[in-house]
């Protein structure tokens, strides 16, 4: 296997950016329309909205720390 090996680590960022942008919208729709399921406890704390935030800004660093191309030390 010689060549350029691609890490892990970059297609798990990748993969962390797609779900925390999918539930951040998720999250966004909640506030824009009001929507909110029935029987949800703490629903002003908007937690779609944090978690896909925290998703996406994570996946955005492995993405980023192990892209293709980048010598790693």
């Amino acid at each position: 296997m010689h060549g350029s090996r691609i890490a892990i680590w970059f297609f798990i960022g990748v993969l962390l950016v797609v779900y925390g942008a999918m539930i951040l919208g998720y999250g966004l729709y909640e506030v824009a329309t009001g929507y909110y399921p029935p029987g949800v406890q703490l629903t002003n704390l908007h937690t779609p909205i944090w978690w896909g935030g925290l998703l996406a800004a994570l996946g955005v660093f492995y993405v980023l720390k192990f892209r293709p191309g980048r010598t790693h030390k």
